[in-house]
């Protein structure tokens, strides 16, 4: 039988070693239904139990490297028979537990517990509806179409903003000319007021025409 390893340390005097799984089922009582109907949230870490001796020959050498792998709290591989069939890429030492025993003088003997760590999915897509791959699917939407549809009202939403900017603008300087024309300024002050008031009447309009444009966008 292949001796079990964590990383390049051999445990050769392993006593036991306990495998365990947990499919964590999440029961749901449904009305009419005799028994539970069971749901999977996804399975849990697989876990390993371990306990054995280190021997004398080179038990000072693997306490120390154990210990710094327990201390260093990092990922660690681990090789044996029990596990051959989880397909388990990288585990963490949970707990360890060492005790020097009578016997051959710098034997101890240890128990420890290794839990999966499986690697982090890759992040999800910066956009719109980012990481509802197969979402829109399930629930009958088509994500490209809500896209294009979010797309549409971001540009409306610029042009809008300009386009209040520019209303803003038009109506500051009105004020200025009015401002003028009480004064009794020199020349017509009446006509640039009625330009501007004009501007602002244009800007209108455009605002108009962008809320029939969004009402084009929208389904």
């Amino acid at each position: 039988m292949p001796t079990p390893m964590i990383d390049d340390i051999e445990l050769r005097a392993v006593q036991w070693i306990r495998q365990e799984s947990d499919n964590d089922f999440a029961g749901q009582r449904i009305v009419g239904l005799a028994g539970t109907h069971h749901q999977q949230l996804g399975r849990r870490s697989h876990r390993v139990h371990l306990a054995g001796l280190l021997l004398p020959d080179s038990a000072a050498e693997d306490l120390s490297a154990l210990q710094q792998k327990v201390a260093a709290g990092s990922e660690v591989g681990f090789t044996a028979d029990i596990s051959s069939a989880l397909e388990i890429q990288k585990m963490l030492i949970e707990s360890w537990v060492v005790e020097q025993t009578v016997g051959p003088l710098g034997q101890y003997a240890y128990r420890l517990t290794l839990t999966e760590s499986p690697p982090l999915p890759p992040p999800a897509e910066v956009s719109a509806f980012g990481g509802l791959d197969g979402f829109g699917d399930d629930l009958g939407f088509d994500l490209d179409a809500l896209a294009d549809v979010a797309a549409g009202i971001a540009a409306q939403a610029d042009a809008v903003m300009a386009a209040v900017d520019a209303a803003v603008d038009a109506v500051q300087q009105v004020a200025a000319l009015a401002s003028l024309a009480d004064l009794g300024s020199l020349g017509n002050p009446v006509k640039p007021v009625i330009e501007k008031l004009a501007e602002v009447e244009a800007v209108g309009e455009r605002l108009g025409g962008l809320a029939e444009a969004l009402a084009g966008v929208l389904p």
